[in-house]
């Protein structure tokens, strides 16, 4: 198999590439020491013909984005090519990696996880899943959890990378044509603009503390919450650190809470690391502690809402819950594509702006949802299926 490992050599391949409609990318990377993901290798392949099950690795590369002196402009230029589709499986942390370093979403593009969704796969399917299920071909994932950045790659690593473009070839005819016959390709396109969307992929300090969960609404606690995650979130991504390195959540909510106001009140917290308790981190939580100590009856964050089931409102959620079931089964698509349990509860407390109600959801269960709710429509059971009864 061919590894790129200059500018020019990948030059070429990408001219090769924009010949046809599709290409399929994936890259291996790491995380665990990062805060942003460090890109090691990325796989590509083109469409070859004469291969029913993407066993060929003609018009298959690897490209070694160590090696010395390889630049990703050509990559980055067939991304921009309207042209020729980029097909992923399960992309958010790919697409992630490429707007990070270039602020370059692949366009037009296609993830075939959210199509196998669509085309009644399941829920969140693997790509194994979908080799055996649509190419019937074995795939040696031994390989998993190496460690990408290490060189030379040994020919088993080689073999398990390119397998992630091969057979993702066949993957992606079968379910385009799939949803060419039934006329969901919009469906996908619809689910696709949460991961093309610049914003999925940046995370502001000053929204950090909305991904946690803080068990107080008390509001100076909250000021410090939002203060802490805040200079925790610039910390980690200015010296590209996980945010735990910096501390956890639970000495964040520990601090949040008890607000030391020097280095000796710091010493006496119990989740805090050492390390964390000097220098320029403890500088930051001084910093975060006296900025929240400002805040004014209009700065204090106001507490995420949580979502109550109103009393009552269980067993109509229940009857969604089995006309979700129905349908879901019926045009063969996974249930929580459609709609998860919050949605339902929300129908069923009379939320007009519920998520079902738009697009294509509302066309395969959110009209039916409606009418189950006003006493238009009643189940009923017919052998082993559930039936709908106008009423």
């Amino acid at each position: 198999m061919k590894t790129i490992t200059t500018t020019q050599e990948l030059a070429d391949f990408c001219e090769k590439c924009a010949e046809f409609d599709y290409v399929t990318v994936d890259t291996e990377f790491l995380r665990e020491r990062t805060y942003y993901s460090k890109l090691c290798l990325i796989q590509m392949a083109h469409p070859v013909p004469d291969d029913p099950i993407g066993a060929k690795m003609d018009g298959a590369v690897l490209i070694d984005v160590l090696a010395e002196g390889l630049e990703l402009g050509p990559l980055y230029d067939l991304f921009l090519d309207e042209s020729v589709v980029k097909v992923f499986h399960a992309a958010r942390q790919d697409l992630e990696i490429f707007y990070v370093d270039k602020q370059i979403i692949p366009k037009p593009f296609f993830d075939t996880q959210v199509a196998a969704m669509v085309c009644g796969f399941g829920e969140q399917v693997g790509y194994e899943t979908l080799v055996k299920k649509i190419v019937r071909q074995p795939l040696d994932k031994s390989s998993r959890f190496t460690d990408w950045s290490q060189r030379p790659l040994s020919d088993k690593q080689k073999t398990y990378a390119i397998g992630d473009v091969t057979h993702l070839r066949v993957i992606y005819e079968f379910l385009e044509n799939k949803l060419q016959k039934t006329g969901r390709h919009s469906w996908v396109e619809e689910e696709l603009q949460v991961l093309t969307a610049p914003t999925t992929y940046v995370i502001e300090p000053e929204n950090a503390w909305k991904r946690l969960k803080t068990r107080s609404s008390a509001p100076k606690f909250l000021a410090a919450v939002k203060e802490l995650a805040r200079f925790r979130e610039a910390y980690a991504q200015s010296r590209n650190i996980p945010r735990n390195r910096v501390f956890k959540d639970d000495a964040l909510m520990e601090i949040a809470a008890t607000r030391p106001a020097n280095v000796q009140a710091l010493s006496k917290s119990r989740l805090l690391l050492r390390d964390a308790r000097k220098g320029p981190i403890a500088e930051g939580i001084f910093a975060a502690i006296k900025a929240a100590a400002k805040y004014g009856p209009d700065d204090f964050p106001k507490p995420l809402a949580q979502r109550q089931k109103p009393v009552g409102s269980e067993g109509l959620a229940d009857l969604l819950r089995v006309l979700l079931k129905a349908n879901a089964e019926k045009i063969g698509v996974a249930q929580k594509l459609i709609a998860n349990a919050a949605d339902l509860d929300d129908i069923a407390a009379g939320n007009p702006d519920a998520a079902v109600f738009k697009g294509w959801r509302n066309k395969v269960f959110g009209r039916d949802a409606k009418a189950l709710c006003e006493g238009k429509i009643a189940l009923s059971a017919k052998g082993s299926s559930v039936e709908k009864v106008v009423l």
